[in-house]
């Protein structure tokens, strides 16, 4: 029906989902996050042993029609300055993460280059414009199923 213009409705989620993005994973909490979103900042914190005042994380959680694969949008602001080219090399050496990074070729993480992939694809890596020489923008894309919290809960139990 949606590709024929016609009206679409919801069967499973709140809103039709085809040629739409919902920001709206799971229950909304009384901060106005969703579990999610708040999912997203625990489980980040407990991957670098860390309690949430030590990093804070924030992020919007949005369906997007895509097969397979997550993808996030991120802004990091560090206390010292950091720069692209360290950053990239950082991530490089990183392991479970490939740098995927070349604008000029238009090659950066999508869904469809992530799927099936167990590593996590990271691209677009550039200075912050907010955050200046202390922070960076990039953006990710991981195969949910190969490089989840299960994968992760097992490398981690095996270090």
């Amino acid at each position: 029906d949606a590709l024929l213009g016609l009206p679409v409705q919801a069967k499973i989620f709140a809103h039709p989902l085809a040629f739409n993005v919902i920001p709206h994973i799971d229950t909304f909490q009384p901060n106005g996050y969703t579990k999610e979103e708040m999912k997203v900042a625990w489980e980040t914190c407990k991957i670098f042993g860390v309690d949430e005042a030590q990093l804070r994380v924030a992020c919007t959680a949005v369906r997007v029609p895509t097969l397979r694969a997550h993808a996030e949008s991120i802004t990091i602001r560090t206390r010292e300055p950091i720069d692209v080219a360290g950053a990239r090399a950082a991530l490089d050496a990183a392991p479970g993460v490939k740098v995927f990074d070349d604008v000029a070729s238009k090659m950066y993480p999508m869904p469809l280059n992530s799927t099936s992939e167990d590593d996590v694809n990271v691209g677009r890596i550039r200075q912050s414009l907010v955050f200046g020489e202390n922070g960076l923008e990039l953006f990710v894309c991981g195969d949910q199923l190969l490089r989840g919290a299960a994968l992760n809960a097992v490398l981690i139990a095996e270090d």
